[in-house]
């Protein structure tokens, strides 16, 4: 069923750095104390490890824990969930983003296409190849990972699709924080669209986050949040706004997508 309204919570938290259990208590106790009603929980990039490179020791396949762990939260609050987890799939181990919907079933895995090469995430991950949409609450909704925010051109295909929503989750640090303070809302006024961008806060053992998480209108605006804690942010946004960008400002009617 459609919702003309969806209410997102994000979590933009410090985790203990390659220490999944340590990091599911975090996230349960994160959501219990927010008490909010919620269509959409959303948690960064690398959600229980952060950003590592140990790879072939932290990856699992859909019977692992972690997706475990992750349908079994969808389902006890009856919301869909984005995450991020170091997936394994045919001898292959990618940084994915996971979609689990209400039922806690997998809706969607969108596995990242720019990876990072100067942190080697390319030496230690393959790259995805797809864009991935899925539904959440009769939205269409474009999935994406950090570095790939750079790259309009996969933000692009989101929008010929009529993208109501565009997802990045993060690990996006401090040093060139305000790129991504440029490039989430740009995304946005490109597509006309709602861009939903959740990072991570704390220190990992090479760089410092500061979250910096945000949902910015299809004219690309920010919108201001309820600040729960300073790691819950909880947003309510309305589809009305995306029909009346676009009637007011057709450009995607005018778009032509250029060929090499």
């Amino acid at each position: 069923m459609e919702k003309p309204f969806l209410q997102i919570l994000l979590l933009q938290y410090d985790p203990v750095w390659e220490d999944k259990e340590a990091n599911q208590t975090k996230i349960l106790n994160l959501i219990h104390h927010a008490q909010v009603p919620t269509d959409l929980i959303i948690l960064p990039e690398m959600t229980l490890t952060g950003f590592s490179m140990n790879a072939e020791t932290l990856a699992e396949d859909e019977k692992g824990s972690s997706c475990s762990f992750f349908s079994k939260l969808a389902y006890k609050y009856n919301t869909h969930l984005i995450i991020g987890l170091i997936r394994k799939f045919e001898g292959k181990i990618y940084n994915s983003l996971l979609h689990f919907d209400r039922e806690g079933k997998i809706a969607a895995e969108y596995r990242k296409i720019h990876l990072f090469g100067l942190a080697d995430e390319n030496k230690n991950y393959t790259a995805g190849s797809d864009p991935v949409m899925t539904d959440i609450c009769g939205w269409k909704t474009g999935l994406s990972i950090c570095y790939d925010l750079r790259f309009p051109e996969l933000y692009r295909y989101y929008g010929k699709q009529k993208a109501d929503i565009m997802i990045n989750i993060a690990n996006w640090p401090v040093p060139r924080v305000h790129h991504w303070r440029h490039l989430a809302p740009a995304r946005s006024i490109e597509n006309l669209c709602y861009t939903v961008a959740c990072n991570r806060t704390g220190t990992d053992p090479y760089v410092t986050y500061d979250g910096s998480s945000m949902v910015c209108a299809p004219t690309g605006e920010v919108i201001d949040c309820q600040t729960i804690t300073e790691e819950t942010l909880y947003y309510t946004i309305n589809k009305q706004q995306i029909e009346l960008a676009r009637e007011k400002f057709p450009f995607l009617e005018d778009m032509v997508l250029v060929k090499e």
